[in-house]
């Protein structure tokens, strides 16, 4: 077989043979001027054929100190701002604007049209690079009027090579100090074989980071078999097709400067799309100009893929999208609910953008109406402030187009926030002569989706109810409706590309062992359930458990990640807690244990509000000594190297140096996945992560993970019906009239104040409160809820309105907080005041990786019952609950624990406080050496008991937990008593 027809050579020709197909054209290796990184033969014909008047006050015709002065200030614009820079705005020099790029014309423009003809796209092979070493060269180097903009190694399956033997030899042997190849020559350098594709913006020698360049294939990572040609085709076809890269050139490339706000320090970053991005993006703009405003989106892209940036690459090309021959959009509304990150992404829309005076920040819901009404091009704002907008705004918007982006959509799109939305973009306002019915009416039609706005709604966990409301409609196999996403990339491809991080694949839960004990004579008997809650959450929150479990993080982060240079040694870890209390209480513990270990490092806690910490107030501020909003550059910041939080950073907080998480709070569903994945984040130095976890087994983390790790759909829509049975409950109760329903709406949608609506409520409640049997008060309830649940949902999707659901909703939303709770006596109350904790371990059960199934994740519609109900008190025994409490939970179990308790209580202590060297150290006040001292005489006096006591022996050797608990009480017992 002919082997060189089907090797790298053979590539690199039909890579070049199919670009000229597409209009480009093959350059001469010997018009490149390594020098200058340029191709000075397509450079000057490029000049002579557009600009002939600066030839000669350039110089370009010959060689001469005038070409060369001109080309050394190219070189120098270039090397300061970056290509991208350099093209799009053209190079000053003595009074001359020269233009290096003409960009894609308008419709109908023949003048801009034969200009950006006039573009020479020309791609060279083996293009020899180096200025000191004329030998070396690269494959292949893209050329746009001369100026490099795409580099490319490339490598062949069939002769043994692939992408990653094409990465190698970026790093090896393409030096980045010579100007080919230094930051911001070029767009991007690509590696590349027959099956995938990866790219770099910066080269860095050996940590150069490529990322990958793959369509995806099967919700993973790759790409599919191309039935017209070699599987990596699409980019030199499709990509770097000239429109597609004149769109590259002047609406996505881009170096950003970003400033380090606790150095002042600026850093430069070249920013180039990843395939999912670019994609998704052009097909999104390709529906609004075919189908302008209107329409609903739902964009499921994996946490850590760079929503940030898709969203202000959409954003940017939304204010000029067209379509029907007008401009699309007036505005562009981008809501976040994530407030730390709400600046972070205005500054990054405004660094992609050519004219940063089109965007503006709604701090207040003052400037978010000012802005709309003025018709500020681009208004980002965070979904806190939606809820004011019907206050504020008085005009009437309804002859304007909106494009409403909205990130991290499932919680960034109640019902209510939703309505609030629709009313101020859609002008909804009461008129003085309107009857009560077009109020209802005109109320509806403000729940509803607008028609003059599209919605984009990005989000890496779309719910059942985020899929029905912005995900496209597809049949699903009952012939119903079911529901999916408009563009996905999903975690898994995330994962298999490296792009971020698997946080399962290390997953380690901590088994927690209790025994409690009676501390009262008789045994009272409790609800077992409730009594069960509350002394988990006795145990769990006692300051020894506290502490033990710190000591086994701090361990474990000083031995496994810190010893281990996890992320180049600048590994970070997250303590994620239960409460506010707990949170306080685990900073003080991790604190004192990284202080007892002599350690550099500090710990940082995050949490919102004031609260009391024995006897005093403390705040995150005054505990951290530094403000709250300096907390996520401090984290980055050594000595700082553990957070811990409660319910703040667990969603939107994107640190690529976080490595380690330890749980000690229950998580499901969404929020499971959110929290985990603060550590999934990429970083060059970052090839593993590890969570621990005190509070959840893996089975729960798996079921949280599934639907999440492919496309996720929903099964089928929300059935309305539903409704229906809900109002025919709720009326049978005869709580309510119609009439009632009726006047109090009327009254409330007049503007009546309190002494006039109360007593139509008041009313009812009393009939609540006289039902016979507490049953139906916990049902009649739970209906309502389940009722104002439902239709606040419905009524933004179902195509049609009911002003009868829509009054049971205004009155039953005032009504239903004035519903009392049915009494229940709490009968648990008092067991913890007759229980004390007689022991607790905490012990790490085997790592393990968790694998999730490989399918698209399915999820039920949104629940429409009411599920309100009581449950009976199961009544035990206090030493039966203690008892099962122990079991339930686990414990030591010894073989003879009268034994056991006399060797740790007295004949272990004796022994150690009788060893030579440990009386010294205590004579001579030396607190440390004694504890060193203590902790061997321990180990010696635990040897001898071997025989004696061969189960007592194996805890002390196998149980970590157990031997420091036992080292610290000995030390406790026996310091200072035996000198």
């Amino acid at each position: 077989m002919n082997v060189r027809r089907l090797n790298e050579e053979s590539l690199e020709t039909l890579i070049v043979a199919q670009m000229r197909d597409g209009g480009w054209t093959a350059g001469a290796s010997g018009d490149y001027v390594a020098s200058y990184a340029l191709d000075l033969g397509h450079f000057v014909a490029f000049i002579e054929e557009t600009q002939p008047d600066l030839v000669e006050p350039l110089g370009l015709a010959t060689e001469s100190p005038t070409r060369h002065k001109f080309l050394a200030r190219l070189q120098g614009e270039i090397t300061r701002r970056g290509v991208v820079h350099a093209l799009r705005n053209g190079v000053d020099h003595h009074g001359l604007h020269i233009d290096l790029y003409y960009p894609t014309p308008a419709a109908g423009n023949a003048k801009a049209s034969a200009l950006f003809d006039a573009n020479r796209f020309v791609v060279t092979r083996q293009v020899h690079h180096s200025v000191s070493n004329a030998g070396d060269a690269v494959d292949l180097v893209a050329f746009v009027n001369g100026l490099p903009v795409f580099t490319f190694e490339l490598k062949n399956n069939m002769t043994n090579q692939t992408v990653e033997d094409a990465v190698q030899q970026f790093q090896r042997d393409r030096d980045p100090r010579e100007p080919l190849f230094a930051f911001g020559r070029t767009i991007a350098h690509f590696a590349l074989d027959d099956q995938r594709a990866r790219f770099c913006t910066e080269l860095k020698g050996a940590s150069s980071w490529f990322l990958p360049f793959d369509q995806g294939v099967n919700d993973g990572a790759g790409n599919p078999p191309n039935p017209d040609g070699v599987m990596t085709d699409y980019l030199w076809r499709r990509v770097l097709a000239l429109r597609s890269l004149a769109g590259i050139i002047e609406n996505y490339a881009q170096i950003v400067v970003e400033k380090n706000l606790r150095t002042g320090k600026k850093v430069s970053k070249a920013i180039f799309p990843r395939y999912h991005q670019l994609d998704v993006v052009r097909r999104l703009l390709a529906d609004v100009e075919a189908h302008g405003a209107g329409r609903r989106y739902l964009i499921q892209h994996s946490a850590g893929s760079g929503k940030s940036n898709s969203i202000a690459w959409l954003t940017h090309q939304l204010t000029e999208a067209t379509h029907a021959g007008r401009i699309a959009f007036d505005s562009i509304i981008v809501v976040t609910d994530r407030i730390i990150l709400d600046n972070q992404l205005t500054q990054t829309i405004k660094s992609f953008l050519q004219v940063g005076s089109t965007v503006i920040h709604a701090d207040r819901s003052g400037d978010l109406r000012r802005a709309i009404t003025a018709g500020r091009k681009i208004i980002v704002t965070t979904v806190q402030k939606f809820p004011y907008i019907l206050d504020d705004i008085g005009a009437d918007h309804r002859d304007r187009t909106f494009a409403i982006i909205i990130d991290e959509a499932h919680s960034s799109q109640g019902s209510k926030t939703s309505a609030a939305v629709s009313h101020a973009l859609g002008g909804v306002e009461a008129d003085e002569e309107d009857t009560v019915e077009d109020r209802i009416n005109r109320i509806i039609e403000g729940k509803k989706f607008l028609t003059n706005a599209s919605y984009f709604a990005f989000t890496a966990t779309p719910k059942n109810k985020t899929l029905e409301m912005f995900g496209e409609p597809v049949p699903n196999a009952d012939g119903g409706t079911g529901f999916r996403p408009f563009h996905s990339y999903t975690m898994k491809q995330a994962i298999q590309e490296g792009f971020i991080v698997d946080v399962l694949a290390n997953y380690t839960p901590v088994g927690s062992y209790y025994k409690l004990m009676k501390t009262v004579e008789d045994d009272p008997e409790f609800d077992a359930k409730r009594a069960s809650k509350k002394l988990r959450a006795y145990v769990e929150g006692n300051e020894h458990a506290i502490g033990q479990k710190a000591d086994i993080m701090v361990d474990h982060f000083l031995a496994q990640v810190v010893a281990k240079r996890k992320i180049g040694g600048e590994a970070r870890a997250m303590v994620v807690t239960s409460s506010i209390p707990r949170c306080i209480q685990y900073f003080h513990a991790i604190r004192d244990a990284l202080e007892a270990r002599k350690s550099p490092y500090r710990v940082i806690v995050a949490f919102s509000g004031e609260h009391e910490y024995k006897g005093m107030k403390v705040t995150e501020a005054s505990l951290n000594g530094f403000p709250s909003s300096a907390i996520a550059e401090q984290v980055k910041t050594d000595p700082h190297r553990v957070l811990v939080v409660a319910n703040k950073f667990q969603t939107g907080y994107d640190e690529p140096l976080l490595h380690t998480m330890y749980v000690d709070k229950t998580l499901s569903g969404v929020l499971a996945v959110q929290t985990l994945s603060r550590l999934n984040r990429a970083h060059p130095a970052k090839h593993d992560t590890f969570v621990l976890d005190f509070a959840n087994d893996a089975d729960d983390i798996q079921r949280a993970f599934e639907p999440y790790y492919r496309t996720t759909l929903l099964a089928e829509e929300t059935d309305a019906n539903k409704l229906h049975d809900l109002v025919n409950d709720l009326d049978a109760f005869s709580i309510y009239t119609p009439e009632q329903v009726d006047e109090f709406v009327r009254r409330y949608l007049a503007g009546d104040t309190r002494d006039r609506l109360d007593p139509l409520l008041d009313v009812c409640v009393a009939k609540y409160i006289e039902l016979p049997d507490e049953d139906d008060q916990v049902t009649f309830k739970g209906n309502a809820k389940a009722f104002l649940r439902t239709y606040n949902f419905l009524s933004t999707v179902l195509p049609y309105g009911s002003a009868e659901w829509e009054k049971r909703s205004i009155f039953l939303d005032h009504l239903v907080p004035k519903l009392p709770a049915p009494k229940e006596e709490d009968l648990a109350s008092g067991i913890l005041e007759n229980i004390d904790l007689e022991s607790y371990r905490a012990e790490k059960l085997n790592a393990m990786k968790i694998v999730l199934d490989d399918e698209d994740g399915t999820l039920a519609p949104v629940p429409a019952a009411g599920g309100g109900h009581r449950t009976d008190p199961e009544l035990e025994r206090l030493s039966a609950i203690v008892r099962s409490f122990n079991d339930y939970f686990g414990n030591i179990e010894w073989n003879d624990a009268d034994r056991v308790e006399r060797f740790i209580t007295e004949e272990i202590p004796r022994l150690v406080s009788e060893d030579e060297a440990y009386r010294n150290a205590q004579t001579n006040n030396d607190p440390v050496n004694a504890r060193v001292e203590s902790d061997r005489a321990l180990s010696q006096v635990m040897l001898r008991l071997i025989a004696d006591d061969t189960q007592l022996f194996k805890e002390f050797q196998d149980n970590s937990s157990f031997k420091r608990w036992l080292a610290e009480a000995v030390f406790n017992a026996t310091y200072r008593k035996s000198a």
